[in-house]
């Protein structure tokens, strides 16, 4: 008997439902060879460092949009926010009302104007009119630490997902699951660059929206389409739980707020800020911006996404639910992947193998396509950052094949890392830890992306005395926090040397940030050319000379 038929004889429902590994993988497997085709295409194309970084800016803004749809909807929105929903109930649809509001401050505020600025990386903003080489290394280390902190999310959520498809359990059985997915996904972006990321990120959305849809609309079915039934459902299913037992209340609890941030409110508060303010500072959201023509395509580009993501964000309230009513937190909990079962459990106890084989392939999309996104910004930013602009001084390999070949050994340096941390957090929320990125980049990105756009007193020591002060804040409380030792459910078990209450740093992190570019900059004279910040200006805010820039 595998381990998800054992479970689901410990769900609400009556009638238990055996999983099926071999027809799983096979799912799994043609996926994976419709993708690597996809992937092979694409890179015919490869030619050039544009083609390579921004997919020689060559997609319309529908395709973009969609492809932002794809990358910002990670493991952390599809398997993180179900789970959380489906274990703490109001408290984890707290992630996808911050994501969502997250995404609109981004769209408002800097996604327009980074693209009419920069060229390939979020330096190339933040370095346009400041010095080169202090501002780019500190950038490029922020993007380096954000991407990582990212990639652990999707890794954990990786291994728990195919540790389910094939019914095994244990760490070392899980690591050696990561260490596989891992190099496969190396593969794909060392192969495709970004326009193969992209059409991956493309077919991952297409597929994850449509498959939250068709799992939606077969929950509400089976409720009748009647949403207090619904939710009547969970609350009786969470009642009779052993998390409810264990917790002190009563089935109600997991529609009111509190179940898990009522005994420390201003974690909630922190989360909030990190979820609400990381997006705006995420490098590999932003560079997507970067693979179309013109301002104009980005503009209906952000438009695409932002129906794509909503629509998807309401599918988690109904897909959150459904799994606390039909699967119960117990079964999840005890799942291999812990919360991040959910939404492949739901689809187990809907339609079977089937449905779950092809949900999981479709989660299996999304942390692939995630992934992929990150570690090609990743090797850009040091690549095209540090390798090129600091360490050449850009005399002759900024923008080279040279340059290529650099980011194309990055990727592999940060797949190893990534599959070593991956192996480290697995087991913990994949939203969570996701939430721990958007805190770092809300902290040591985003004051200096709205400093250097909207404050032409704004100085060099502004922008490397923020990016440090709040990256560095951010790690330091992470590492003391409870979310790594001393918590409920901790990375390393067994030790606690925490000593800062809060599961997420964004509440002392992001102040930091904002306070250390102030006072760097009040602290300094401006010693930077006029000229380039008047351009800089003119630039993002009309996109007259982007495209000319976009092309050297």
């Amino acid at each position: 008997m595998s381990a998800v038929h054992a479970l689901a004889r410990t769900a609400a429902t009556p009638t238990p439902v055996e999983n099926n590994p071999v027809l799983n993988i096979a799912i799994f497997l043609a996926f994976v060879v419709v993708t690597l085709v996809i992937v092979f295409r694409a890179s015919r194309n490869n030619r050039t460092a544009a083609d390579y970084y921004a997919a020689g800016r060559s997609f319309t803004g529908p395709q973009n949009g969609i492809a932002i749809s794809g990358d910002y909807l990670s493991a952390a929105s599809f398997l993180g926010i179900c789970g959380a929903i489906a274990v703490n109930g109001y408290d984890g649809f707290l992630y996808s009302i911050g994501f969502l509001v997250a995404w609109l401050v981004a769209l408002l505020l800097v996604a327009e104007l980074m693209r009419n600025t920069g060229r390939f990386t979020m330096a190339d903003v933040l370095s346009f009119r400041l010095k080169q080489g202090p501002v780019r290394t500190a950038a490029a280390i922020t993007t380096l630490v954000v991407c990582f902190f990212y990639l652990l999310a999707q890794m954990a959520g990786a291994g728990g997902l195919v540790a389910l498809l094939l019914g095994i359990s244990g760490p070392v059985n899980v690591g050696i699951v990561i260490a596989v997915v891992g190099i496969l996904m190396i593969f794909y972006v060392l192969i495709g660059g970004m326009k193969g990321t992209t059409w991956v990120q493309i077919v991952k959305a297409v597929l994850l929206v449509g498959g939250a849809a068709v799992m939606t609309v077969w929950v509400l079915a089976i409720n009748g389409f009647d949403l207090s039934a619904l939710l009547q459902r969970a609350v009786d299913t969470f009642g009779a739980s052993q998390k409810a037992q264990d917790a002190g209340v009563s089935g109600a609890a997991i529609l009111a707020p509190g179940l898990q941030f009522g005994a420390n409110p201003l974690d909630f508060v922190s989360l909030a800020l990190a979820l609400v303010l990381g997006t705006a500072g995420l490098p590999h959201v932003l560079m997507r911006f970067y693979t179309v023509p013109t301002a104009k395509e980005a503009r209906r580009s952000v438009v695409w996404a932002i129906w794509i993501i909503g629509v998807f964000y309401l599918f988690t309230l109904v897909l959150g639910y459904g799994a606390a009513a039909l699967v119960g937190p117990d079964a999840i909990l005890a799942a291999p992947g812990g919360v991040n079962s959910a939404a492949p459990l739901l689809a187990l106890q809907l339609g079977g193998p089937v449905l779950l084989g092809i949900i999981s392939a479709v989660a299996f999309a999304t942390i692939l396509a995630v992934v992929a996104g990150l570690t090609i910004t990743a090797a850009t930013s040091f690549a095209h950052d540090i390798y090129a602009n600091v360490l050449k001084r850009g005399t002759g390999a900024s923008g080279s094949l040279d340059e290529v070949k650099v980011a194309r050994r990055t990727v592999v340096v940060i797949g190893v890392v990534a599959i070593i941390g991956g192996i480290v957090a697995q087991g913990q929320n994949v939203a969570f830890l996701v939430a721990l990125a958007f805190a770092v980049a809300a902290s040591a990105n985003l004051p200096t992306i709205l400093f250097s756009l909207f404050w032409r007193r704004f100085t060099t020591r502004g922008a490397v005395w923020s990016m440090y002060a709040g990256l560095g804040s951010a790690l330091i409380l992470i590492v003391f926090s409870p979310a790594v030792s001393g918590g409920p459910t901790p990375m390393i078990a067994g030790v606690d040397f925490h000593w800062f209450p809060l599961s997420n740093p964004g509440i002392v992190s992001i102040p930091i940030g904002f306070l250390a570019a102030i006072v760097g900059t009040l602290t300094s004279r401006p010693t930077e050319d006029p000229a380039l910040r008047d351009e800089m200006e003119v630039r993002s805010m009309t996109g007259y000379g982007a495209e000319k820039a976009s092309g050297h």
